[in-house]
């Protein structure tokens, strides 16, 4: 098996696998310079060199340079500082462009040989001649990436519907497909106000409790069959997931909640007498 060591950029962000040959012995939380698409980064071991099955190394690897030396870190600094600067110049450029879009961070690398604009917008726009400026302005290479609004959102920040920073802020480093399939098996409003994040996107919290929705309604009857309890017959109107317990319109037209583990599928023998799944 190959072994790897896993780099992350920034904080929060994917991982990065390379090749560890001759720095063996990196720790959790040193940096190191490598080689990447954009140049040369600075990056923290997020994953010490270990061994990882082939199948899980999608690409060839490539190796580190060298460990950060101290004057990296102070420059990696420096260039973090003159971000917000320059993300204020970069947008000035662009308003006497005219260019429907919206820059949402400037991003340097380590050593300010390459310089990031991360930008909105609806359509696709031919920024060359913006390019062309920025890079005579800042005397540097430049990229200008178009991002999504959940990558923007991340890149942001910001506060969730449930008063504490984005998840994909604290501790999300990838984001993971949502549907509205997912609100209706946890029997949430599908009003988009309801349940839209920041981005304006499908909250990325409805991922977390939705494999145990889904495992407790298979083994619970389904809305609007009838059923037996203690209490006598009635027709199922509701499930309490979190509780396990089912609301029961009997034929009395009482309504009760009742342990699902005491209630019995009426003309369902087959199925018999649900509870709960305590392997």
């Amino acid at each position: 098996m190959p072994k790897v060591v896993g780099i992350r950029f920034k904080p929060v962000s994917k991982i990065y696998y390379f090749d560890p040959v001759g720095f063996e012995d990196l720790e959790v939380g040193d940096y190191v310079i490598v080689e990447t698409t954009r140049g040369r980064e600075a990056g923290a071991v997020a994953m010490a060199p270990k061994e990882m099955p082939e199948e899980e190394v999608l690409s060839q690897l490539k190796g580190i340079i060298r460990r950060a030396e101290p004057w990296d870190l102070v420059q990696m600094e420096h260039y973090r500082h003159l971000e917000p600067k320059t993300l204020e110049v970069c947008r000035e450029r662009l308003a006497e462009y005219g260019l429907p879009m919206r820059v949402v961070k400037a991003e340097y690398n380590f050593d300010g040989s390459h310089l990031v604009f991360y930008f909105t917008a609806e359509k696709r726009l031919d920024f060359r001649d913006l390019a062309r400026d920025l890079a005579k302005t800042f005397k540097t290479k430049i990229e200008l990436r178009q991002i999504g609004v959940r990558d923007e959102a991340k890149l942001m920040g910001g506060l969730g519907r449930c008063g504490r920073p984005l998840c994909c802020v604290s501790f999300l480093s990838e984001f993971s497909p949502v549907s509205i399939r997912m609100a209706k098996q946890q029997d949430l409003p599908l009003s988009p106000m309801e349940i839209s994040g920041l981005c304006g996107r499908l909250l990325c919290c409805l991922t977390y409790e939705n494999e145990y929705y889904a495992e407790v309604k298979k083994r619970l009857p389904q809305v609007g069959e009838k059923v037996n309890t203690s209490y006598g017959p009635g027709k199922m109107t509701g499930i309490n997931v979190l509780k396990e317990t089912i609301n029961v319109e009997l034929e009395s037209e009482v309504t009760v909640e009742v342990p699902a583990e005491d209630v019995t599928s009426k003309g369902k023998g087959a199925r018999g007498k649900r509870r709960r799944d305590r392997s």
